[in-house]
């Protein structure tokens, strides 16, 4: 049975497929833009994912690579058609940062989501309230009503998209103990968030870990999300998250890095019972 990618893995699949071509015919990306008729620019954000190509761009291409399989034209062909297609997403594409917008497609699709988190929650996680608090800190113009109500609407249409669709993905999450106690929103606002992590961790697809504040381990790389897909063929990919610095790494050394670190920070945090134990009991002072 056929593999059903949607349009951001498509995409990435179609961009290595190309550039893989390119490299198995010999040609630099400055003779190929130059035979095509198209800019470097065009050809470089093609096979960086940037941008979509149309199916008669694709068919040009292979032609020139003198890839004529119709089996494999045929695969890459439809991979472009539905790169093409249009998603809920898109409609942010002009109005949140692009390593953002290009993480939301990714998540849209993906089978595993690992989270560490230093400061603050995963978005996934996020009650309406605590997502306002924190539209609230990190938005320069959270005084135009619009642009914090669609930030949380942004974080709250992701959340019903990706945890409550038929075959959610896996979330592992490991929290910084700090983000346990860090008052956000105010002392209501961080309870119900903390009540809602353990109703969230009721799921059997859901896993929450606490690193304490006695763990010895310390990662300079910051918070981030290990993205996972279906396909064996699909390889991970690293978002980098926080304010103000935002991107998406799918280098091999850079996923395996982060890879090995958030195995390290699981094995260093409380197990998830003792977890929630702890959550559950902070909860309860701040009645």
């Amino acid at each position: 049975m056929a593999t059903t990618y949607g349009p951001k893995v498509g995409r990435r699949k179609l961009r290595s497929a190309i550039r893989r071509a390119r490299e198995a015919s010999g040609l630099t990306q400055e003779q190929v833009a130059t035979a095509m008729d198209w800019s470097l620019s065009k050809l470089i954000r093609i096979e960086a994912g940037y941008v979509s190509i149309s199916t008669n761009d694709v068919k040009a291409l292979l032609l020139h690579y003198q890839v004529t399989d119709p089996a494999e034209v045929a695969e890459l062909v439809s991979l472009a058609r539905v790169a093409r297609q249009r998603t809920w997403w898109s409609q942010y594409r002009d109005s949140v940062p692009p390593a953002y917008f290009s993480y939301i497609g990714l998540e849209a699709e993906a089978s595993g989501l690992s989270f560490y988190q230093s400061v603050g929650m995963p978005g996934l996680l996020q009650t309406p309230e605590y997502a306002q608090a924190v539209a609230k800190i990190v938005i320069p113009n959270f005084n135009d009503p619009s642009e914090a109500e669609a930030s949380v609407a942004l974080r709250i249409r992701r959340q019903r998209e990706v945890l409550d669709r038929a075959n959610p993905p896996t979330l592992d999450v490991v929290l910084d103990e700090a983000t346990l106690h860090r008052q956000t929103g105010g002392t209501d606002v961080i309870r119900g968030q903390l009540r809602h992590l353990i109703a969230l961790a009721e799921n059997d697809h859901i896993t929450i870990q606490v690193l304490p504040f006695t763990s010895p381990i310390y990662t300079p790389l910051g918070q981030f999300v290990i993205i996972s897909f279906a396909g064996a063929e699909d390889p991970d990919v690293v978002y980098l998250e926080s304010t103000g610095l935002e991107d998406v790494l799918d280098q091999p050394e850079a996923v395996m890095s982060h890879m090995q670190t958030f195995a390290g920070l699981r094995q260093a945090a409380l197990s998830p019972t003792d977890s929630l134990a702890r959550i559950a009991k902070l909860a309860g002072e701040l009645d």
